[in-house]
């Protein structure tokens, strides 16, 4: 059974040699050579001609959204043949995550690299929501796990418990990110945003380290099943070092990423990176890290079955939604399973060598860049396609079947009961298979005492996950509640530095010269979603209205009828030239007040008890009709220009014009009966 489940090449050259053995003994039993030569071959050598092509079975798996070349060596050196999307494929390797549609269109002989609902656990946010549910629930099995919140849902709770744990220092991480890409480590969580998303973490400040070193593992482990569940791990992975000493985060290494992070995306784009691989590099192997642990005397099987009980625990916590959606999208997978998955599960030791989860990566990087990755990944892929057991599958059959079963339906109407459901005896064949072919890898769950340690895991009840909705639901609204109380306030803060635009509306009582003011409006209770329509940026153009303009206009114009009509102006015109601070510009518009009262000084010179400044008008006038303005030299122009100053104007010889810049230029014109607004 095992010789017919290996798909290696040496299988089918042994296959053929013994063949070719059996015809060169039929040939020796033979006497009469010449009579052999001429007769035509026997129905038996036919038979045994044609066996091994009957035997062979082409396997084909599509690669099309596959970027990594190590897969495409594998599955070329067990014989595979690469198709595209639309053909009938046995395999399908994808590098993304697969939908609902692509799992309902698949074909019962055919097969995925990946599990509907697996973004349960490799989802960052998702993974930290499941296991925080599992550790309400087990608060002791489930404490391999930092402590951990979803932003912007819990962003309230993880600045109460900064607020509280003063010393803690924080890692930040995008939801959805991978490589090391976005990732802040913080002591204070003040700066971040309501509308930020991602995860909190309360950094591991004391990690187990090596010569010094921060590090993490890398360990490979391979779902086979879901209905049953099977769960592998491979004795090979990764060993991936930072390339700083570290030290506990303080304010001036704290964002030293080749000090904190361990991916190798980061690390290998310092100067410090060590390719080597002779147990002195900056990526070693797994069986390294075993011989590292006895040279120390520490228990490295105990240390192992507590890592395999770490990744046992964090693949249960997203069973249930594993096992609907497997049901959901493969109701009639009855040859062989529908799925597999290979994850990269990042672990790191405490101080006290205890396993922590940190992430599950749904696809892992498959990059040979260095000999020892060619050499680890290469053997993992080889033991995982040969479990796969692809050759058992007869397609033809199977395709068969189901076109007879589509006719059947299609003229009388009916489905066939052996459809129905999966029959999880008809595995038992392929499971035997399985685990014959498993090389490197090593079958953790379920095991001889699987039931009795991890029995109570899969009991999560629908009442728990009911509540656990409703909770969530309510813990979002206050979360919900109390960003949009920050938002609020953030928009009041915003809305003191701009001057609030208040229409004053004219009451029945208001006179023609004055305005009451109207009493401001009280704000209302500040709701979330909050209205800032009667605050205005004065920087920004805004809409004039007419009636308002005119309204201001006339006001205007009445101020200044009122200046000129007291004499403010003269009064100001002489304060400033007197002080010495009058512009150059202003003493040329305004030099016809010097003019009258030259002519003013003049006139009471010449005259006895003669008129005072306020009367000059009237003495003016005697003056030119009893002319003797001709003899003290006034001229003719300077009186109409005084009679002009100083008679009132009436309202409606004012017009306004307004440049390009804003700003308002009052004119005077005679011939002016309206106020324009241009």
């Amino acid at each position: 059974m095992a010789c017919d489940s290996n798909t290696s090449i040496p299988i089918h050259e042994q296959s053929d040699s013994s063949t070719w053995t059996s015809d060169v003994e039929n040939i020796k039993t033979v006497k009469p050579q010449t009579v052999i030569s001429k007769l035509p071959p026997s129905d038996e050598k036919r038979v045994n001609n044609k066996s091994p092509k009957k035997r062979k079975k082409l396997i084909t798996v599509c690669l099309t959204h596959c970027r990594y070349e190590v897969i495409r060596k594998t599955a070329q050196k067990l014989s595979y043949k690469e198709v595209c999307d639309g053909e009938n494929w046995n395999l399908y390797w994808t590098d993304l995550s697969i939908t609902v549609e692509r799992c309902k269109e698949m074909k019962r002989f055919q097969k995925i690299n990946h599990f509907p609902g697996m973004l349960e656990i490799c989802r960052k946010d998702l993974l930290a929501r499941n296991l925080t549910r599992m550790q309400r629930m087990f608060p002791r099995d489930y404490n391999f796990f930092p402590k951990t919140w979803c932003f912007p849902a819990d962003l309230g709770d993880a600045i109460t418990y900064s607020k509280i744990r003063r010393n803690k220092t924080f890692i930040l991480k995008p939801d959805a990110g991978s490589q090391g890409r976005g990732i802040i480590i913080t002591k204070s969580l003040k700066d971040i945003r309501p509308c930020d998303r991602g995860i909190c973490q309360v950094y591991i400040s004391r990690p187990f380290l090596i010569d010094g070193y921060k590090f993490d593992l890398r360990v490979y482990t391979l779902i086979t099943s879901c209905e049953p569940l099977r769960i592998y791990i491979y004795n090979e992975g990764l060993v991936r070092f930072a390339t700083s000493q570290y030290k506990e985060p303080n304010g001036v290494n704290i964002t030293n990423v080749f000090m904190h992070l361990t991916n190798y995306a980061v690390n290998k784009h310092s100067r410090t990176y060590n390719q080597d691989i002779d147990g002195t590099g900056s990526k070693r192997k797994l069986s390294w890290f075993h011989n590292y642990l006895k040279s120390l005397k520490y228990d490295a099987n105990a240390i192992w079955y507590k890592i395999d009980d770490v990744i046992i625990k964090t693949v249960i916590s997203a069973y249930p939604v594993l096992k609907h959606s497997y049901a959901a999208c493969f109701p009639n997978h009855d040859v062989i399973p529908a799925c597999c998955e290979l994850l990269g599960i990042d672990i790191m030791l405490d101080k006290k060598m205890n396993p922590l989860i940190l992430e599950v990566n749904h696809s892992p990087s498959f990059h040979t860049d260095t000999p020892l990755d060619s050499e680890v990944k290469e053997g993992l892929l080889y033991d995982m396609f040969a479990m796969m057991n692809l050759d058992k599958c007869d397609k033809k059959r199977v395709m068969r079947e189901d076109r007879k079963r589509i006719r059947e339906r299609l003229l009388h109407g009916s489905k066939d009961k052996e459809y129905q459901g999966i029959d999880i005896r008809s595995f038992a064949d392929y499971f035997k298979n399985e685990v014959a072919n498993k090389g490197g890898f090593r079958l953790v769950y379920p095991a001889s005492n699987s039931d009795h340690i991890y029995g109570k895991f899969f009991d999560q009840g629908q009442n728990t996950l009911y509540s656990d909705t409703v909770s969530s639901r309510a813990r979002e609204a206050a979360q919900n509640a109390l960003r949009g109380e920050m938002v609020l306030r953030q928009k009041l803060e915003a809305s003191k530095r701009v001057s609030p635009v208040v229409k004053n509306e004219p009451t029945p009582q208001s006179s023609s010269t004055t305005k009451s003011i109207p009493k401001p409006r009280k704000l209302s209770t500040p709701t979330f979603h909050i209205s800032v329509t009667n605050t205005k940026n004065s920087f920004l153009p805004q809409q004039i209205i007419e009636a308002e303009e005119k309204d201001r206009l006339k006001r205007l114009a009445q101020r200044d009828y009122l200046l000129r009509s007291h004499g403010m102006l003269e009064h100001v015109y002489f304060s400033l030239k007197k002080n010495e601070v009058l512009r150059p510009q202003d003493d040329r518009k305004y030099a016809l007040f010097e003019k009258m009262r030259s002519a003013a000084q003049v006139i009471n010179s010449t005259s006895s008890p003669g008129p005072v400044i306020s009367d000059m008008l009237d003495g003016i006038q005697d003056l030119s009709s009893n002319g003797a303005g001709e003899s003290i030299g006034i001229k003719k122009d300077l009186i109409k220009e005084w009679s002009t100053l100083t008679k009132p104007t009436p309202m409606d010889a004012i017009y306004t014009e307004v440049d390009r810049s804003g700003k308002l230029n009052v004119k005077y014109s005679k011939y002016s009966s309206s106020v324009k607004l241009h």
